[in-house]
This record gives C-alpha cells, structure tokens and sequence, in this order.
C-alpha cells in the first residue's frame, strides 16, 4: 500500500473508499476508476481528478471544496448535499448527476455535459457557467441575474422562476424549454435560440416579465409566428 501511493499523482488505478481514506492530504488522481464507489461523506477538499471514471459513484455529503475535475466521466454521480464551493469542472460529463441541495458557491463548469442534471435547491452564488450543455435540467428557482451566458444549452430544461433580469445570451439555445414564472426584465435575448420555447403565452399573458427585454426582428417574428399571427 505505501509503495502505491507514494506519489502524490496516482494514475490507472481502481479505487476504494478504503484506499482514499488511507490517503493524507489534497491528492491528484489521474485516470482511475471509482465506478459505484462508496465515497459518501468523505473529505477530499481540494483534491484533483483527471480523465476519471465516477459513473454512479456516491459522493452524497462529501466536502469537494476547491477541488478540480478535468476531462472526467460521471454519469448518474450522486452529489446530493455536498459542498462544491470554489471547485472547477472543465470538459467532464457528469450527465445525469443528483447534485440537489449542493452548495456551489463560486463553482466553475466549463466546456461541461450536465445533461438531465438534477439542481433543486442548491446553493449557488456566483455560479459561474459556460459553453455547457444544461439540456433537459432541472434548474428552477435558479438565478442567472446579470449573468452573461456563453453558449450554454438550456433546451427542454426546467426553468421555471429563474431570474434572467439583465442577463446577456450569447450563442445559446432555450429551446423548448420551460419557463413559466421566469423573469427576464432588462435581458438581452438576441443570442439565444428561442424556438419552441414555452414563450409565447407568457410574453403575451404577461408581458411584465419581458419588460425591457431585447429580441431581434427574426425572432419577434419567430414568436408572433408561433402564436398563430402572419408577419409581412
């Protein structure tokens, strides 16, 4: 055991909850294979993992403070009541993942799948999100206010009572997605795709919602268009 993990960098290995526990401070893990491992509760603040596989994995009240994901896999990941405040995932796939009532304060997801990704009731202050797929998500109560949104792909996501007020889309897409009670007063929509979206009885319902809001005329006539009005 000691001649294994002598180096701070371990790589291709096949983990268990008992080897992490037998480990004393941040580590790098690279390339090794936590699969349906029982991580739950563990403190593995600041620690690194690269080109991981945690498909499935129970990290449920673990403390994941500062730490980094680059490059892993982590479909179905259970992060339910962890503490993510300040970690960064860059180009990972956690599709599917639980990470309700998560603290994300100051977390970073970036060139990120997080696909069906369940965030009832996070904590999340500066969130910081970017060309990511949030497709079919669970995102309501969210608030991106004043956020600028760089290709981030909200189609079929819940985003009911998300507060988009002066928020700025760039090359993203709500397609289809539902926001019902979301507030987008003073944004910017004029990069977002907004086809299908749940858009046109609440813009013509109750247009407080949009007040200030900025479309360009392809996707007023888009809009107008979906509602059953003829635009020449």
């Amino acid at each position: 055991m000691d001649d294994l993990f002598a180096d701070r960098a371990i790589r291709d290995r096949a983990l268990t909850r008992a080897d992490l526990q037998s480990l004393r401070g941040a580590q790098t893990l690279i390339a090794c294979d936590l699969e349906e491992a029982d991580l739950a509760r563990l403190d593995l603040s600041g620690w690194t993992f690269e080109q991981c596989n945690l498909r499935r994995a129970d990290l449920s009240g673990a403390r994941l403070e500062r730490t980094t994901w680059r490059s892993c896999r982590g479909a179905f990941v259970n992060f339910v009541g962890c503490d993510l405040s300040e970690a960064s995932f860059f180009a990972s796939d956690i599709n599917n993942a639980s990470m309700r009532r998560t603290t994300l304060e100051a977390a970073r997801f970036v060139g990120c799948k997080l696909t069906g990704v369940d965030l009832s009731d996070v904590k999340a202050i500066d969130l910081h999100v970017e060309e990511t797929l949030l497709i079919n998500a669970k995102l309501a109560g969210r608030s991106f206010h004043k956020a600028h949104l760089k290709r981030i792909d909200f189609s079929q996501a819940d985003l009911r009572k998300c507060d988009f007020r002066l928020a700025s889309f760039e090359d993203c897409s709500l397609r289809e997605a539902i926001v019902d009670g979301a507030r987008f007063e003073g944004a910017d929509l004029r990069g977002a795709d907004l086809g299908g979206a749940d858009l046109g009885g609440i813009k013509l319902g109750d247009a407080s919602r949009f007040r200030g809001a900025t479309i360009s005329r392809e996707q007023a006539a888009q809009l107008l268009s979906e509602v059953g009005l003829k635009v020449r």
